[in-house]
């Protein structure tokens, strides 16, 4: 096999980026060889590629080898299932599950470890993040003490909710800007620091826009070891920031604007407290230049990773099994708000998915149309972060 047959499962938004990167040829080991949408006019956007109306049909036609989840959030949990079953290779957009449990269900479904299973995560790919990961795992960065990540710049107004019926509620995505936004953001904070213990979160649910679900959030984390962080997010805010800073015992890092902010100790935190003489002392510092070039091939090179993973073995950036932890993240901080309260993690899937189908049947929510029609215009930006 010189390339993977693939089908795209789903032709909305994210759906239609990646079949036209694979039909432009942007991603030369894949071939669309196949579509699935139940709207018809969706897969006549895609003349000469075989479609059809559901993943079933698709599973059955032997058409394809590989498939692309890019459907609304609860059902990656059932597709994906089925697909592994059919014994096809997987890669499925996030947020992998919408909870935990169904997380938890997906990724046993895996039980053919010769099947390719991967999420897309393509933040892992960002030159930025790779480089502040390298000088953490390596050690200059010394003992993690806090991590704090503003990431307010996700603004989305009405009718972005408005346009679509499943958007912003609990039965059809099941959170907000956690669940839809965020979980690139998720996985990057425990790609980069581990996951945390213990947290304690604050959202809002609704306060910025006409929605049931969260588009504020504060959450406060620990982490084993003795590390603290907190993570701020919200679709209400423009113009929003974007700044993630990491700090440990041998300095600091910023990251803000396509720039890296190494600011060095000369001497440990812990070592100066403990042996300096000086009641108002501060150890000495040098601002290490971190050259970092572009962001990487985002959505594109996850994909190439896919076909490469599936023809050469080679490893994932990004394997579905890795993606629980940005789910479980995401549920413990809905959950803390809910029972207000602390979450020690590992969190309870099972019961966190109980509460939310609690959330689900008490919902009276109805959303409002939209006036005009939703222009997509822009959408490619949108995750350009």
């Amino acid at each position: 096999m010189k390339k993977v047959r693939l089908g795209l499962i789903g032709i909305g938004n994210m759906g239609t980026l990646h079949a036209n990167s694979v039909l432009a040829g942007k991603v030369p080991r894949l071939e669309l060889a196949a579509v699935v949408d139940q709207d018809p006019a969706r897969r006549a956007r895609f003349a000469g590629v075989t479609g059809f109306a559901t993943a079933e049909e698709l599973f059955a036609s032997g058409t394809v080898d590989a498939v692309l989840i890019a459907t609304p959030h609860y059902s990656h949990t059932s597709v994906g299932i089925a697909a592994l079953q059919a014994g096809l290779h997987v890669l499925v957009e996030k947020p992998i599950s919408v909870h935990k449990a169904d997380a938890e269900r997906l990724l046993a479904a895996h039980t053919n470890k010769k099947q390719v299973f991967a999420a897309v995560f393509n933040q892992r790919t960002d030159l930025y993040y790779r480089k502040i990961r390298q000088l953490i795992q390596c050690g200059e960065l010394g003992t993690l003490r806090r991590v704090n990540w503003i990431i307010t710049d996700w603004f989305r107004p009405e009718i972005y909710y408005a346009s679509g019926g499943w958007r912003a509620t609990w039965a059809h995505e099941g959170g907000g800007v956690l669940l839809n936004q965020c979980p690139h953001n998720l996985d990057l904070l425990q790609w980069l620091c581990g996951m945390p213990e213990r947290v304690r979160a604050h959202c809002r649910f609704g306060q910025h826009h006409k929605i049931e679900v969260e588009d504020e959030v504060t959450a406060y984390l620990e982490f084993p070891g003795g590390a603290s962080g907190v993570f701020i997010a919200t679709t209400g805010e423009a113009p929003g920031t974007n700044r993630l800073e990491i700090t440990g015992d041998r300095g600091k890092i910023v990251y803000e604007s396509d720039q890296i902010k190494f600011t060095r100790n000369e001497v440990p935190t812990a070592e100066f407290s403990r042996t300096t003489p000086e009641a108002f002392a501060k150890p000495d510092t040098w601002d290490v230049s971190i050259p970092v070039k572009g962001h990487g091939g985002q959505h594109n090179e996850i994909l190439a990773n896919f076909a490469d993973a599936i023809l050469d073995g080679v490893p994932l950036i990004a394997p579905a099994a890795e993606g629980i932890h940005s789910v479980e993240l995401a549920n413990a901080m809905l959950y803390s708000t809910w029972t207000d309260a602390t979450v020690e993690l590992p969190l309870d899937g099972k019961r966190y998915a109980r509460a939310l189908q609690r959330k689900i049947a008490a919902s009276k929510f109805k959303k409002p149309r939209p006036a005009v029609a939703a222009r997509a215009s822009g959408f490619a930006q949108s995750f350009g972060r």
